[in-house]
């Protein structure tokens, strides 16, 4: 898919455009029940229809309120009945707004209809609540009595007590049947009748800038016959989780194989309707297990004799006990009736899965687009460590990011990898890194491959996306990478992405789906046509600049904080992996490192969760991923818009975060006083990083209060809001799944709140105040500290003379000797290195903010890392104690240690 030309709009996008026109129309409709039908004139009358001309375009694409309503409000208001509109449009917004309709469908008035025949509202006459309401989208040029008919046949298969209930939408063209998927997030199902026409009729002004990639798709040169397995194989790219039917008249020997693999399932005209309906039930039935979920809520039911370790399990020692009873109660008795470390019983060992967690996790593969998945009950800190020692070896080279979070940095000090560290361009403004561009990267690797050194590598790591929010381009990097480097493998630190994968924009930039995309790419014969041109066209001695398509393997590794964005109890993490050589060379090594570090007594209820979040994204995903993006997109654009907030507050913008060099779209910002919306597709399609708008950065520095007191004594103690981190000038929020309307309300108040005191307070100052005010904005806002780069690695640590890479392993344990070392006070650093001494850091030192190690075991400490430290006014600082100073090695053992020992050389893998 090509991506749109950046366009704009003054709603973020249709949902928001659709509540808008009802909210309007309602408004309408209301002066005109006052004033009666005297009171009203034609241009008011006009205005009336011309917004349901408005929204009939909108609504051809859901099933409720849907067409056949706007319709008959048309023709209501034609005849000036307006207290039957304003009562049927207020009905209509509050269970919009609301969706009570999708749980309880009966609440759908069923005397608005035209024919009470199982249409649009076919649902109403199953009384009372608890059903899952959804639609399935029929894509065929059906006339209107063959649409009605067939919505009588499927309202007749109904069963009575089935609480899985849909309505069916029609779209009669291949264009409108992408809209429907694009708008309307509760369609779990497509069924596409044979030939569809193109082109729509619908495309009007009001809708084009919201399409994105489907406005610039263009079959209408493809035959019809064609057009119903296209269409099957891009929902499978855009909404991979729904279930896609065809129904055909070309004979099975005919259809091709790719067509196939596309659909759940084929149907022939002739057969019945009943048995696409029953199929339609199945594939929701199957998305809607939670194996392990299911298994542990049924033995917590079972009457169970317990002698065996955990006296929770039960609640016996809780809710007898006269001390704790409390405990239970807070909890409830659930949580007790699910505690137990049972393997059997139709639950599971996490060790070695063969029943309800194994297919759990299976169902996370798919869900997720991976070859395999594995639980994690101890967060991605363990994730990380596991993906490490599993796959790199002592004396590996590991290219990393040096701001990536510090369990990878441990996890190579355990595994005995070389990590030869990449710098991240900086943000100095506001005392953040970005990410590691990727000139950096290949730079590194031709380096390394110039000192003979290119063999030793095995990994590059990159977060992504990063705690403030920058997103790789993923494919980008991994095929110019894989071109200098075919067999390398990739560890994609998701920990902040996990909700990614569910819609498309953003599903472009995680590791699994490119790793998918680049193995089909690499083995088509159109990719072997190219390369072959290409290494023809090359120059004496230039290196070509795609992967080999003979010795390219694919090898991604993703690592997931579940809990982080997604329905999971905390600590609940996943490993996602897509390498084609697991079976040969890792799944051994992937097993004992599991085993390493995954606890014999996992926690059932965090599993459980991850099996219950997987359902949950399975059939709302799409639509609470957009609508988290959509309450971001609001926030931002409140806090800009208004006068009073943007005095002290600033939203940092595309262009505060991301160089210009980098932003090869153009686009700088999200959202602009004169345009609106610019849509970020192009962005995100091609640009080399991209910002991630949940994640929403606050400059508040003009305030004079540093993010650290922002956070605790104004957010947290007096109006109890949580934030993600700070920056010296700068608080993080972030949009999740779980963020209401409610709370972005409640925290754009609480903003104005604060603003409004800071009114108050500034005139009341007196000179000197306002002076000591300035000086700490200045000092907030101007005098930042300069981000130190990595230095280097002391010549003792480095495994090659003179080359990227050292043995932080090494380190590390020659640290634990306190003989080995020394401390020296931070203020006298400058003096001593100005003195000619190299000063070595024997461990990790890492400032919150900004969270990662400015030092590592074995890196010399540079000048600018010890004004970088001097300058920072953060209270927090691992691997640092003040009254101590900075931990370094002593100069008799670097003296001592100048060459590595022929064990330390071994260890470090470093002999041919």
């Amino acid at each position: 898919m090509t991506a749109s030309k950046k366009s704009s709009t003054h709603h973020f996008n249709v949902a928001q455009l659709r509540i808008d026109l009802w909210n309007r129309l309602r408004s309408q409709l209301h002066v005109h029940q006052k004033e009666g039908k005297s009171g009203v004139n034609s241009a008011s009358n006009k205005s009336v229809l011309e917004l349901l001309d408005d929204i009939s375009i909108v609504e051809k694409y859901y099933s409720f309120p849907g067409k056949k309503r706007v319709k008959k409000l048309q023709e209501i208001v034609k005849n000036e009945e307006y207290y039957t509109a304003s009562t049927r449009v207020n009905e209509f917004v509050r269970q919009v707004v609301s969706e009570s309709y999708r749980s309880n469908p009966g609440l759908i008035s069923s005397d608005f209809d035209e024919e009470n025949t199982g249409g649009e509202s076919s649902d109403h006459s199953h009384k009372g609540g608890n059903k899952n309401h959804f639609e399935v989208l029929f894509v065929d040029d059906l006339s209107r009595h063959e649409e009605e008919a067939m919505r009588s046949k499927i309202a007749e298969l109904r069963e009575e007590d089935e609480h899985l209930l849909y309505d069916i939408i029609v779209q009669h063209s291949f264009q409108d049947a992408l809209i429907a998927l694009l708008l309307n997030y509760n369609i779990q199902a497509v069924v596409i009748r044979y030939a569809p026409p193109y082109a729509s009729d619908n495309i009007e002004t009001l809708l084009k800038p919201f399409l994105g990639y489907i406005h610039d798709l263009n079959f209408s040169n493809v035959s019809e016959e064609d057009l119903g397995p296209i269409l099957g194989k891009i929902i499978k790219l855009f909404r991979p989780e729904l279930d896609i039917y065809y129904v055909t008249d070309t004979a099975l020997l005919q259809l091709k194989d790719s067509t196939v693999k596309n659909f759940r399932r084929i149907f022939y005209r002739k057969d019945d309707i009943q048995e696409l309906h029953l199929a339609i039930l199945r594939g929701i039935r199957e998305r809607y297990k939670t194996p392990f979920f299911t298994a542990l809520k049924e033995y917590s039911q079972k009457p169970v004799g317990v002698f065996h370790a955990m006296p929770i399990s039960r609640g016996n020692s809780v809710f007898k006990s006269r001390w704790i009873r409390d405990f239970g109660q807070f909890y409830g008795r659930n949580l007790c009736l699910a505690e137990t470390s049972s393997t059997t019983g139709g639950l599971d060992s996490l060790l070695q899965p063969t029943g309800s967690l194994k297919t759990a996790q299976e169902m996370a593969s798919k869900a997720y687009g991976s070859k395999r998945t594995f639980f994690v009950t101890n967060g991605t800190s363990t994730s990380n460590k596991i993906v490490q020692q599993a796959l790199v070896e002592p004396g590996d080279l590991v290219l990393i990011d040096r701001d990536c979070h510090k369990s990878h940095h441990y996890g190579l000090v355990l595994a005995g990898a070389l990590p030869v560290y990449l710098d991240s361009y900086p943000i100095e403004k506001y005392s953040m890194y970005g990410a590691v561009p990727l000139e950096e990267i290949k730079h590194t690797l031709l380096e390394l491959k110039k000192a003979g050194r290119l063999d030793k590598v095995k990994m590059l790591l990159l977060t992504n996306c990063t705690f403030d929010g920058l997103v790789y381009n993923v494919e980008k990097v991994m095929e110019e990478v894989l071109a200098i480097k075919p067999d390398i493998i990739f560890l994609w630190d998701e920990a902040w992405f996990a909700f990614a994968g569910f819609t498309y924009t953003y599903k472009q930039r995680t590791g699994m789906f490119v790793a998918n995309k680049l193995y089909n790419k690499y083995r088509s014969e159109g990719y072997r046509e190219k390369y072959k041109a290409h290494v023809e066209s090359l120059g004496e001695g230039e290196l070509p600049s795609m992967p080999d398509p003979d010795k390219v393997k694919i090898r991604v590794y993703s690592t997931q904080s579940t809990h982080k964005t997604l329905s999971s109890f905390r600590q609940g993490s996943m490993i996602h992996i897509w390498d084609e050589e697991y079976r040969r060379l890792v799944s051994d090594s992937f097993q004992e490192a599991y085993m390493t570090h995954t606890s014999t007594s996992p926690n059932y209820q965090i599993l459980a969760s991850m099996d219950a979040g997987r359902r949950q994204v399975q059939f709302e995903g799409y639509e609470l991923v957009e609508k988290s993006i959509e309450l971001a997109m609001s926030i931002r654009a409140k806090i800009h818009d208004h006068p009073q907030l943007h005095k002290y507050f600033r939203v940092l913008t595309v262009r505060d975060f991301i160089p210009d060099q980098f932003r090869k779209s153009g686009l700088d910002e999200y959202y602009t006083d004169d345009h609106g919306w610019n849509r970020m597709e192009d962005a995100w399609e091609h640009d080399e990083f991209v910002l991630d708008p949940t994640k929403i950065t606050l400059a508040v520095g003009l305030s004079g209060i540093d993010g650290d007191t922002f956070k605790n004594e104004y957010l947290m103690d007096q109006y109890n809001i949580q934030i993600n981190k700070t920056s010296r000038n700068s608080i993080l929020f972030m949009t999740s799944i779980g963020t209401t309307r409610g709370s972005v309300a409640y925290l754009v108040n609480t903003l104005l709140q604060i603003a409004a005191k800071l009114d108050e307070e500034q005139p009341a100052m007196n000179k000197k105040e306002k002076e000591i005010l300035e000086n700490r904005i200045h000092s907030l806002m101007e005098d930042v500290p300069p981000l130190p780069d990595f230095s280097r690695f002391h010549s003792t640590f480095q495994a090659v003379a003179g080359v990227r890479g050292g043995d932080i392993r090494q380190a590390y344990f020659l640290a634990y000797k306190s003989d080995n070392c020394e401390y020296i006070a931070l203020d006298d650093c400058l003096d001593v290195i100005e003195g000619g001494r190299e000063l070595v850091s024997t461990t990790f030192v890492i400032p919150y903010p900004p969270g990662f190690p400015v030092l590592v075991p074995g890196q010399v400490i540079s000048k600018e890392i010890i004004k970088f430290l001097l300058a920072l006014d953060v209270k927090e600082i691992h691997g640092y104690r003040p009254e101590l100073g900075l931990k370094v090695f002593t100069e008799e053992v670097l003296d001592s240690r100048g060459k590595m020992p022929a064990h330390a050389e071994s260890i470090a893998g470093i002999k041919d």
